[in-house]
């Protein structure tokens, strides 16, 4: 037991973990009407309420009862509200439509095995929209038109091996990226939708992962683009169609640009966004500069703008904080006034949270990690027991705000740790390259690293460190038990990969034009099988000496379920300590809550047993199948 007991309370693993109360509000096209996520009877559905009345009065217009649904938008009809969803976790996404005013609701790709995209939305085309779908190809989404008053599909493009699609301001498609055999991509366009594609940007390997189109200029001349093209970062550029020439908007020489707000009648760029170690963002057009600094002002918490009605008169803003629930505002750009709307969670208000605070240190190698801290709160920063919570994909980052997992640790003793290991994106070409092939390796030694710092810094006891993670994470969870034993008391791998070689030949389909990034950023499993055998925790599993839990999602279709059974195999044979769950209706991660409540608990058990944390006693439903 760690001295932060008797000074907070303990959070339930329910407010960390369990459904929202309400989140993800969208502001309807004609500003009459909000849509939120909420719980309906246990499930995640999207409720709909006139701007301005009480959210009490609001109803549930889809009557989802399974997964819950996570991703909805507005088509610009205002009648109707459309979500994406899956079974099971399988991840081939169906769209589906409802009626707001008959209360209907239709699935408009009633496609076994399929997965459908939304490629494109726009305020000019009301009933129409641009679906991508695998149906012909499973390796390959071809574009179709959607009417959205009939539910008739027509094929409008075959694709010719692009990963993605571009679309211009009359909702034709003229841009794509096709991907390279040694990795890289070429941004392909074409001037009209009769003529043949052709190269715009050839984008060698170093540029792949910071550079891809965003979306054409109005008059369809110009294609806005992040670009890592001749410089280090990924920044924010046009490049002319006719001659190719490209032109600087914005860049920082470190960090890339994560995003960019265009005026959605004219279509040029009011605002860039750099994720440093907090969110930042450039203002670009002075038209809006009064109300961003408004915005800015009106809460300490990092600034999201979400959407906006067609008017662009109001703006859905929410505040991401590190410390208390996310706060949802809509703002008046007519008076700058703002309306505050909800929190994500606002039971967490009744607890102590953590701050949680930007780090870098060098890495054996001398190159620059940073990452974030969370501390117990209330106790001495010195000789913690610490969770090493490693982020999955590889190519993403760890942020900056509210983070369940990173308030979770510190709530129960633990320092709560994480870094954006090379490898990572957000910190320029080079950083991100400095991560190709060294799964398992530098990759690795970073986490290590990491581990040595805050120890030599006094914040932890080296022999009370665990490692955990994800995805990639859960991969470098297993990696620590087995190649650095030494250095963590116990590991928690959750859909992690462990063997590389059937990870890279089991991928998805659809990942297959894709898998040219794989060969050259971990390896080729056809012709450097023994290296990722050797970069694999399966190779080792007989060195592990620590205890392990692992946590694996029956319908993955990422980091299929073998890669749990095949080191859980070989764990039982050699009698190593371990303890296995398998979530026969998750995928990759665990979208139920009552699922989540499951392996929190016992996740936290398992922590407790190893670093001897604080932990919530399971009822009977923390540990039911």
């Amino acid at each position: 037991m760690t001295d932060a007991a008797p000074l907070v309370s303990l959070v339930p693993r329910q407010v960390l973990f369990g459904n929202p109360e309400r989140m993800s509000p969208r502001i309807s096209p004609d500003g009459t009407r909000l849509a939120w996520i909420a719980p309906d009877e246990g499930v995640l559905n999207v409720w709909v309420n006139p701007v301005g009345a009480a959210l009490d009065q609001a109803k549930p217009v889809t009557q989802d009862r399974d997964r819950g649904i996570r991703s909805y938008f507005w088509a610009h009809d205002n009648r109707h509200l459309l979500y994406v969803q899956d079974k099971g976790g399988d991840e081939n996404w169906r769209l589906y439509a409802v009626d707001l005013d008959t209360g209907e609701t239709r699935d408009l790709t009633p496609f076994d095995g399929v997965q459908a995209r939304v490629e494109e939305v726009d305020r000019r085309f009301p009933n129409e929209i641009l679906v991508g779908l695998n149906k012909d190809n499973p390796e390959l989404h071809d574009v179709y038109h959607l009417d959205l008053a009939s539910g008739e599909l027509e094929k409008i493009v075959e694709n010719p091996g692009f990963v993605g699609f571009v679309t211009d301001s009359q909702l034709q498609v003229r841009a794509g990226v096709a991907p390279t055999p040694d990795g890289g991509l070429v941004v392909m366009v074409r001037d009209t939708v009769d003529d043949d594609w052709r190269p715009l940007l050839e984008v060698g390997q170093e540029d792949a992962l910071t550079t891809y189109p965003a979306a054409f200029t109005m008059d369809g001349k110009g294609l806005w683009s992040i670009s890592s093209v001749g410089a280090n970062s990924g920044r924010f550029v046009r490049i002319d169609l006719a001659t190719g020439e490209t032109t600087v908007v914005a860049e920082d020489p470190q960090y890339d640009v994560s995003g960019a707000k265009l005026h959605h009648d004219t279509r040029e760029p009011q605002l860039v966004t750099f994720l440093r170690d907090r969110t930042e963002h450039l203002v670009l057009d002075p038209a809006i500069a009064p109300d961003i600094e408004a915005l800015e002002a009106l809460e300490p918490g990092d600034l999201n703008l979400l959407n906006e009605d067609d008017a662009d008169r109001t703006w859905l803003a929410a505040y991401m904080a590190d410390d208390g629930p996310v706060r949802y505002y809509a703002y008046d750009r007519a008076t700058r006034g703002a309306t505050f709307l909800f929190e994500h969670q606002p039971a967490l208000t009744q607890y102590r949270l953590a701050k949680m605070e930007p780090f870098s240190f060098a890495a054996r190698d001398g190159l620059q990690i940073h990452g974030y801290l969370t501390f117990p709160p209330g106790v001495e920063r010195h000789g913690l027991a610490a969770v090493m919570n490693v982020h999955g994909g590889p190519w993403v980052r760890d942020a900056w705000g509210y983070d369940g997992e990173a308030q979770w640790l510190a709530n129960r003793g633990y320092l709560a740790v994480q870094i954006n290991y090379r490898g990572s994106t957000g910190y320029g070409k080079a950083f991100v390259n400095a991560g190709d092939r060294e799964w398992g390796a530098k990759m690795h030694d970073d986490v290590v690293d990491a581990t040595r710092w805050i120890v030599e810094q006094g914040y932890a006891d080296a022999a009370k460190v665990a490692i955990y993670g994800g995805s990639y994470g859960g991969y470098a969870a297993l990696v620590g038990a087995a190649f650095t034993p030494d250095v963590f008391a116990c590991a928690v791998d959750i859909v992690g990969p462990s063997d590389l070689r059937t990870l890279i030949n089991s991928i998805p389909p659809y990942w297959a034009p894709m898998i040219a990034q794989f060969h050259t950023r971990v390896g080729n499993p056809d012709t450097e099988a023994d290296f990722l055998w050797e970069r694999s925790p399966l190779s080792r599993v007989g060195d592990i000496r620590i205890p392990l839990l692992i946590a694996q999602g029956a319908n993955d279709p990422r980091v299929k379920q073998a890669e749990a059974e095949q080191i859980v195999a070989a764990l039982t044979q050699k009698g190593i300590d371990h303890e296995y769950m398998l979530f026969p209706d998750e995928g990759h991660g665990f979208a139920k809550p009552e699922n989540r409540i499951r392996f929190y608990a016992a996740a936290e058990r398992f922590l407790a047993k190893h670093l001897g944390g604080r932990f919530e006693p399971e009822t009977p439903s923390d540990v039911s199948a």
